[in-house]
């Protein structure tokens, strides 16, 4: 009797420290998710403290405001997806999103000042975008270089195994494919 009255504690307490686990470490989608309503309640904080401003102040807080929401909700779903495509749209698009905030920027100033201010903010968007172009084809680069070199280790592996015969040589074969997941 009191065996059973132990392994059911101990159950209850496995249970319940599961249960704790899962709820302290979210899905990646329920994340995703906490992180666009998070975004856009801080839209919505912002853009009232934004209401209590007028003319071009008023302008550059909402775009502020709005990069700021592009910024987290691009972030996070790249993160959700997690891949190379999601991480360089991601990066293309709070490019864009700071593009326009400097555009309502460069509205408050006037004359060559403003085209001053205008040609840098394309430019910035330019950098920005030609980076994150940049850093995928890198990535893509190493990762290719990575699958090269594992396959050439792969060959190695069994052309060392042609130096036995019979159960030896599959053993030897056998543990190249498991180890290069072949």
């Amino acid at each position: 009797m009191r065996t059973s009255h132990a392994f059911l504690l101990i159950g209850a307490a496995l249970a319940w420290a599961g249960a704790a686990r899962a709820q302290a470490v979210p899905d990646a989608k329920t994340a995703y998710e906490h992180a666009r309503a998070a975004a856009e309640a801080n839209y919505k904080a912002a853009k009232a403290r934004c209401d209590l401003i007028t003319g071009n102040p008023h302008d550059l807080c909402i775009a502020e405001a709005k990069a700021a929401r592009v910024r987290v909700e691009e972030e996070s779903e790249a993160a959700y997806k997690n891949t190379l495509s999601a991480y360089t749209q991601a990066r293309m698009r709070i490019a864009s999103a700071n593009f326009d905030r400097d555009k309502v920027r460069c509205a408050a100033v006037t004359g060559n000042d403003r085209d001053v201010c205008l040609e840098q903010a394309k430019a910035t968007l330019v950098a920005a975008q030609a980076d994150a172009k940049a850093d995928r084809k890198s990535i893509e680069a190493r990762l290719d270089a990575r699958e090269d070199k594992l396959a050439a280790q792969y060959r190695v592996a069994i052309e060392k195994c042609d130096a036995y015969a019979g159960a030896v040589k599959d053993q030897c074969v056998n543990a190249a494919k498991t180890q290069f997941g072949k």
